[in-house]
């Protein structure tokens, strides 16, 4: 059996529903990109050939972790407006930063720089929403991360859309030039908030999206005073909003959902609408916990994000499950609150079915993308390995050793394979001089 890469000797953790236990030795073939076969060792074939073997000894693993929700360019702002609330973090710092430094070459050079830190902390599918996403597209197929990229909509002068008038037609333009480019870059749109889309903006982007068959990214019920200003402006919370004008449907993915009532949880389940939830950059904004059990029990797909770095300040989905997972004892008083497995499964699984790529990627499993990642367990931290919840208490995106995706060694030994990291950052270093 000849393999483009076999992994041997490896604790194996799929994280599908067939194979929820661990493979304490294990083999992971890839072939064309994809799982051929995996299993313990024992069933390896004795004429196994790859053209890689990878000699995992030491190490755990386990399905590409999957961001839904972040803005790559924005890597540009880490730490440049901390500690303040959303509206004038946004307003105050925010806006006017990306007015004087947002072009072509930022967004390409930042996102390499987000790509580089995914990578680095074993993500390996980001969802993407941002303006002149092209330069976003084309540095994340430089890099070879697998991505939904979502071309912004706002109704103000953005960045390569000084016409607001355009916006749509912008989005529109950005979905066909990539859809069926590259198998690693999905197209999609982001209406950035109901607050800054009118309705008939929000209502076009909708009707666009569904002609293309592609998702439409919204922040959604971020803040307390996001729902006062829409109830003062439309009579009514942004859930009810969005619904009343038909943007909530299987495609749409809702980011945040912190201020939802029990109403507007029925309201996103029956929809299909799913939610990507940014714990982190909640918690930093000061703008609340969003009710993740309970919509859960509702039913409703939830993946996990990280916000831009801007927010955050790190990409580091490791982090993020530990935090998320905390965070909701806390609110309840309950340490079987959100139990750990739930969240390594927003971060993988459940994350790909946020994306509506569930058939592909989230777990390992034979014929799905080989998108994996190792993670040495070698470590004081990360002994005795009694059981996988420790990946959420205890690793870091700093255990990630390699990283394979779509059956390519994007990562080995901690070396990114397919950018010159010092020589990016050398050029974002250089971009933040305009501040």
């Amino acid at each position: 059996m000849n393999n483009d890469i076999l992994i041997i000797n490896s604790t194996i953790l799929p994280l599908s529903h067939k194979e929820a236990e661990l493979i304490e030795k294990g083999f992971i073939s890839i072939t064309d990109g994809a799982i051929s076969a995996l299993g313990p060792m024992t069933d390896l074939p004795d004429s196994s050939k790859a053209s890689k073997t990878i000699d995992a000894r030491g190490h755990l693993a386990m399905p590409g972790l999957v961001n839904t929700h972040a803005h790559a360019p924005m890597s540009l702002f880490r730490g440049l407006a901390d500690d303040l609330p959303l509206m004038t973090w946004l307003n105050e710092h925010i806006f006017p930063a990306e007015a004087k430094s947002v072009n072509r070459e930022m967004v390409y050079w930042c996102s390499k720089l987000a790509a580089a830190e995914m990578i680095l902390a074993g993500t390996t599918t980001v969802a993407d929403g941002y303006f002149l996403e092209d330069s976003v597209a084309e540095a994340f197929t430089d890099c070879g991360i697998r991505s939904v990229v979502a071309q912004g909509v706002i109704d103000f002068p953005a960045p390569g859309v000084p016409d607001p008038a355009q916006n749509v037609a912008s989005a529109s333009q950005f979905i066909d030039s990539w859809q069926g480019r590259n198998e690693l870059i999905i197209p999609a749109v982001f209406c950035h908030s109901p607050y800054t889309c009118s309705p008939e903006t929000l209502k076009k982007a909708k009707e666009m999206a569904r002609q293309k068959n592609a998702k439409l990214f919204v922040h959604l019920a971020e803040t307390k005073f996001e729902v006062e200003q829409m109830r003062e402006q439309h009579g009514t919370t942004p859930v009810r909003y969005l619904d009343s004008i038909g943007i909530l449907d299987n495609d749409t993915v809702c980011i945040h959902c912190v201020w939802l009532d029990e109403e507007e949880i029925e309201i996103l389940a029956k929809s299909g609408a799913k939610v990507s939830t940014c714990p982190q950059s909640n918690m930093k904004l000061g703008s609340g916990i969003a009710p993740l059990q309970e919509m859960l029990s509702a039913g409703i797909s939830i993946g996990l994000g990280t916000d831009g770095c801007a927010s955050n300040n790190t990409l580091d989905l490791f982090s993020e499950m530990d935090l998320c997972a905390k965070l909701h004892k806390v609110r309840d008083l309950d340490p079987t609150a959100l139990p750990a497995e739930i969240v390594l499964e927003m971060a993988t699984l459940g994350g790909a079915r946020v994306l509506g790529l569930e058939k592909d990627i989230g777990s390992l499993e034979p014929g799905k993308k080989a998108d994996v990642v190792l993670l040495d367990v070698n470590q004081p931290h990360l002994q005795p390995f009694y059981h996988p919840d420790l990946l959420v208490y205890a690793a870091s995106g700093a255990d990630v050793s390699t990283v394979i995706i779509d059956g390519k060694i994007v990562m080995q030994d901690r070396q990114i394979l397919t950018q010159d990291i010092n020589e990016t950052m050398k050029k974002v270093r250089k971009l933040a001089d305009c501040f």
